[in-house]
């Protein structure tokens, strides 16, 4: 399969997998549990889980998913090209029924994100893009439209940053000082990176723990817009697959 034959595959599972996340959604229970490290999964998780595993390992490109993530590095330090999947982005925000919460499919090549496709469950929602194949979002309704930004520089203008507004950390407020900026937005989960897809947000300073299956998605889809997101303290960008799969702090912004 082709690079657009993979891609219309991630925007169908994702779809799919939305549909097995809201028949949890719309239940009165989630079986909510709390994993080794204390955050919690639902049966949605699992749902979705166990859908995008169908769909995503016959292609023959291997998966690693955050709810099967327990594969060695001995053996993925070999994969040239893997699947990233998150397939419930923002488990607390679906246990708060905010809406807030995504799928997020990537496709690795070489420790980059040539493929990434975030689905939004409860709105139908589906950015998508992939290694010159450009960016689109496609709503709810089924219709098509492509991510444009004309954004500046933060360099030269920032005025709104993606931050939380009710847990900033003393870094990413020092960050923000330093920039001048006048207005913090937010979203729930990689979300947040979709204000800058949409020109709704100039930069997304990370001064926080993320995992690679949190930005992958979204970092191949803002790559297609000319975005960058990199180390807080160097140019370079944030790498996958890694013997760590925890992401060091970043920078997403325009180039």
């Amino acid at each position: 399969m082709d690079l657009r034959e993979l891609l219309d595959l991630a925007i169908k599972v994702s779809e799919e997998a939305s549909k097995e996340i809201l028949s949890v959604y719309n239940s009165d229970d989630f079986q909510t549990e709390a994993k080794d490290d204390k955050s919690p999964l639902t049966l949605a998780d699992k749902k979705s889980h166990e859908l995008i595993m169908k769909h995503l390992v016959p292609t023959g490109i291997p998966v690693l998913s955050e709810e099967g993530k327990d594969i060695p590095y001995a053996e993925r330090k070999h994969w040239k090209r893997l699947w990233m999947v998150d397939p419930l982005d923002g488990t607390k925000e679906f246990i708060k029924r905010n809406g807030e919460f995504t799928v997020n499919i990537a496709l690795i090549e070489n420790q980059e994100p040539i493929l990434g496709v975030l689905a939004v469950p409860v709105t139908g929602e589906i950015y998508y893009g992939g290694k010159d194949l450009k960016a689109f979002k496609k709503t709810g309704s089924g219709k098509v439209n492509s991510l444009q930004s004309s954004l500046t520089s933060y360099r030269q203008l920032a005025t709104r940053v993606v931050a939380s507004r009710s847990h900033m950390s003393k870094e990413t407020e020092d960050f923000i000082a330093g920039l001048g900026a006048t207005e913090v937005v937010s979203a729930g989960s990689s979300l947040k990176f979709m204000l800058l897809a949409e020109g709704k947000a100039d930069i997304y300073p990370r001064f926080g723990p993320t995992m690679e299956w949190d930005t992958a998605a979204a970092h191949g889809i803002l790559k297609e817009l000319g975005f960058s997101v990199h180390k807080t303290d160097s140019e370079e960008e944030l790498k996958y697959n890694k013997s760590d799969l925890l992401n060091p702090y970043f920078i997403a912004e325009r180039r």
